[in-house]
C-alpha cells in the first residue's frame, strides 16, 4: 500500500514539475514575442541590420536586362548621382539603378564598399555596383512607395490626407533612427544632402533614408559642381551659405532634419515658403500652432504633442549649430511625444477628454 502511494505522490510531483516547465516556457515565449513586437514596431527595428558584405559587383549585361537597356520607361528620377532606374534582376530583386558618366576607378570601388557598410533598417541598402563602358552605376534597393515629399507636395492633394498626425510622428522618428545610427558610427557619417525628397517609404509608410553619403563620395572623386545647388537650398543651414563654406557636419545633418520636420507639420515646400522657418526659429509656447498645421491632418492632434513637437524643432534648426540637439537625443524626444500622443487620444477615445485636439484650433468664432 506504502509503495502504491509512493508510486501515485512519485506521480503527481513529476506532473507538477512537467507543467510547471510548460508555464515557465510559455512564459519566456510571450516574454519574446512581446521583446520582438516592440523592437520592431512600425515596421522597423531599433537595431542596426548587420554589418555588411562588400557591396556586389554587376554586369553592364544584368544591368541592361534588368532595365530593359535603361529605357525611358525604367526611368524613375534624377538624384544626386545621376539619372535613376527602376529595375529587376534575374533574382527576382526590385531594384533602383543611379548611373553617371565616368572612367572606372579603383577609389570608386572604396567608396561604394564603405557606402554599402552603412547597415540600418532606416537607411536605403546599398547593394552592389558597376563600371563598364564609361558608367559608374549604383544599385540599390528599390522602396516602392515613394519620396515623403511626394506625399506631401505631389500633384493628388488627397495624397497628404492619409498622413495623418501619429503617421507623421511614425516616420519622424524611423527617419531619426536612421540619421542617429549614421552619426553613432566612428568617425560619424554625415548624410550632407537630407532633405524630404531624399526619405523614402515603403508600402507601410515605414521610412528610409537615401542618398546616404553620396555628396561626400563625388567629392572626394572629384567631380565638381554640386556644390552650387546648397546656396539656394533651405535645408542647408544658413551659416554655411553666409560664409561660403560647405564643411557639412553632424549639427548641420541636424538643421536639414529640423527643416523636414517642419514640411512633414505643415505640408508646405520650404523652398517656397522658407517664412515657415523663420516662423519656427522664433517659436514660443504661446505660439499660435494653428498657422504652421497641416490642414490635411484636419486637426486630428493634440495641441500638446505638436506644440512639443514644434520646440524639438525650432530647436534643431537653431542657427547657432552648437545650441541643437544631438540626432540621438531627437530621436528620443519624438518617441516620447509619439508615445504620449497615443495614450492621450487613447484617453481620450474611452470618453474622457483631458487635451485640446487640434481641431479645436481652426474653429473660427461667429
Amino acid at each position: 500500500m506504502s509503495g502504491l502511494l509512493a508510486e501515485a505522490l512519485g506521480a503527481a510531483a513529476g506532473g507538477c514539475a512537467l507543467l510547471l516547465i510548460v508555464i515557465i516556457i510559455i512564459v519566456l515565449c510571450l516574454q519574446h514575442r512581446k521583446r520582438t513586437s516592440d523592437s520592431s514596431e512600425s515596421g522597423f527595428s531599433d537595431q542596426a541590420l548587420p554589418e555588411s558584405q562588400e557591396a556586389r559587383c554587376l554586369s553592364l549585361e544584368e544591368l541592361n536586362f534588368a532595365t530593359r537597356n535603361f529605357s525611358n520607361g525604367n526611368l524613375i528620377g534624377q538624384g544626386t548621382f545621376g539619372e535613376v532606374y527602376k529595375g529587376l534582376l534575374q533574382d527576382g530583386t526590385i531594384v533602383a539603378v543611379k548611373r553617371r558618366h565616368s572612367p572606372p576607378s579603383q577609389e570608386f570601388i572604396q567608396e561604394v564598399n564603405y557606402l554599402a557598410s552603412l547597415c540600418h533598417w532606416n537607411l536605403v541598402k546599398l547593394l552592389g555596383y558597376c563600371q563598364e563602358d564609361g558608367m559608374q552605376m549604383l544599385v540599390y534597393e528599390y522602396i516602392s512607395n515613394g519620396s515623403v515629399s511626394t506625399h506631401l507636395h505631389g500633384n493628388s492633394h488627397a495624397l497628404g490626407s492619409r498622413l495623418e498626425f501619429k503617421k507623421r510622428l511614425s516616420i519622424a522618428h524611423g527617419t531619426a533612427k536612421g540619421l542617429s545610427h549614421l552619426h553613432s558610427l566612428t568617425p560619424p557619417a554625415v548624410h550632407m544632402n537630407f532633405k524630404t525628397s531624399n526619405v523614402l517609404v515603403d508600402e507601410d509608410f515605414a521610412p528610409k533614408v537615401a542618398d546616404t553619403g553620396i555628396p561626400g563620395m563625388l567629392d572626394r572623386l572629384g567631380v565638381t559642381g554640386l556644390s552650387s545647388r546648397t546656396f539656394n537650398d533651405p535645408f542647408v543651414e544658413p551659416r554655411m551659405k553666409e560664409a561660403m563654406n560647405l564643411n557639412f557636419s553632424i549639427q548641420s545633418d541636424v538643421y536639414s532634419f529640423g527643416v523636414f520636420l517642419l514640411e512633414l507639420i505643415s505640408g508646405r515646400k520650404a523652398v517656397s515658403d522658407q517664412c515657415i522657418i523663420q516662423w519656427a526659429q522664433s517659436f514660443q509656447e504661446s505660439s499660435d500652432i494653428s498657422v504652421i498645421a497641416d490642414s490635411r491632418m484636419a486637426g486630428g492632434f493634440t495641441s500638446q504633442s505638436m506644440k512639443e513637437l514644434l520646440s524639438l524643432t525650432a530647436r534643431c534648426v537653431n542657427p547657432t549649430s552648437e545650441q541643437r540637439p544631438s540626432m540621438s537625443s531627437v530621436e528620443a524626444e519624438i518617441q516620447r511625444i509619439r508615445e504620449q500622443e497615443i495614450s492621450l487620444t487613447a484617453v481620450m477615445a474611452e470618453g474622457t477628454p483631458t487635451v485640446t485636439l487640434g481641431s479645436q484650433l481652426f474653429r473660427t468664432s461667429r
